[in-house]
């Protein structure tokens, strides 16, 4: 007994075929040639119709392409009030071209209401000094430093030797965050400072919906100072203080942490309780319109609106 088969996947064959004389043989060598031109028939067919099934693949998969955003350009923002524009706190974000690696967050506050002193954190130890300020030009002066030893992948004397060689300074701009560029004395970029735009979030706010709820006729108010960076608030039943921090990595990123709240006992302890759990939930905000903003969640989800008002 002798098998043959032929053909691709649509036409695959079999033809048993029994042959015991010379004459069987010589039946045999005709099964076989027609079997082969079959074969051969069959096979331009097959190859035709995957290439037409391949060619439609491939347009399919260039009409579910996704167009890439153009990405917005850095521009410049003159200076108008450097006092005003560089008060603050920014995050360290470069040194030399090298993204900061650090345990703890590198940043620099500058503050103009106190004699134009400067304080912050270089990834390891918190430090203090003061600058100078004529114009575009920048110095800092007498950085004193605690004395704590750490293992970062930048190491906070990259980060001072390279504050040590600042003498100008410029500012620029993308998408919703400002960016300061600190420079040596031949005009090459040092260290890159990054502060978001939060401004939006400061001044008094009412409580309007807390996980969808409204809650608005609580009457529970709060008020933020992003540059600062606290928090204070009215529950209706205790007062509430906490602290802010900002992830240098995101936009418009804001959390509440070290909440706490005098201890009076009320019957609507319940209403304080649900805002501080949706407080220490935060993680980013969002303008929603001229008058409100909403916090989220990890998640994308408004965990708290927040309506805009004028404390007397």
């Amino acid at each position: 007994m002798i098998i043959l088969a032929g053909g691709g996947k649509s036409a695959d064959f079999f033809i048993p075929l029994k042959f015991e004389t010379k004459n069987g043989l010589h039946k045999m060598r005709k099964y076989i040639v027609l079997t082969l031109l079959l074969a051969l028939l069959m096979a331009p067919a097959t190859m035709d119709a995957r290439k037409k099934k391949d060619k439609r693949n491939d347009k399919r998969s260039v009409e579910v392409e996704v167009p890439v955003d153009v990405e917005q350009p850095m521009h410049e923002i003159a200076i108008t009030n450097a006092a005003q524009q560089l008060y603050g706190e920014w995050d360290i974000v470069s040194v030399r071209k090298k993204k900061v690696y650090t345990l703890e967050r590198t940043y620099l506050y500058l503050d103009f209401a106190g004699g134009n002193k400067v304080y912050g954190n270089n990834g390891c130890n918190t430090i203090n000094g003061t600058f100078q300020l004529n114009g575009n030009n920048l110095m800092f002066n007498d950085f004193i430093s605690t004395n704590h030893s750490c293992e970062n992948v930048t190491s906070e004397k990259t980060i001072m030797h390279a504050l040590a060689d600042v003498r100008r300074f410029t500012l620029t701009a993308q998408y919703n965050a400002q960016y300061l560029n600190l420079m040596n004395s031949k005009g090459t970029v040092v260290a890159v400072l990054k502060r978001h735009n939060l401004d939006a979030m400061n001044g008094a706010w009412l409580v309007k919906e807390i996980n969808s709820e409204n809650v608005s006729e609580r009457n529970m108010r709060v008020v933020i100072d992003a540059v600062m960076q606290t928090i204070h608030g009215d529950t209706g039943c205790n007062i509430i203080n906490g602290i802010i921090t900002l992830d240098p990595a995101k936009d418009m990123a804001i959390q509440f942490e070290d909440l706490h709240s005098t201890e009076h006992e009320c019957e609507n302890i319940d209403n304080e309780t649900e805002l501080l759990l949706a407080l220490e939930c935060t993680e980013s905000c969002k303008r929603i319109n001229q008058n409100e903003m909403a916090l989220l969640d990890k998640k994308g989800n408004i965990v708290i609106v927040l309506q805009h008002i004028q404390l007397r």
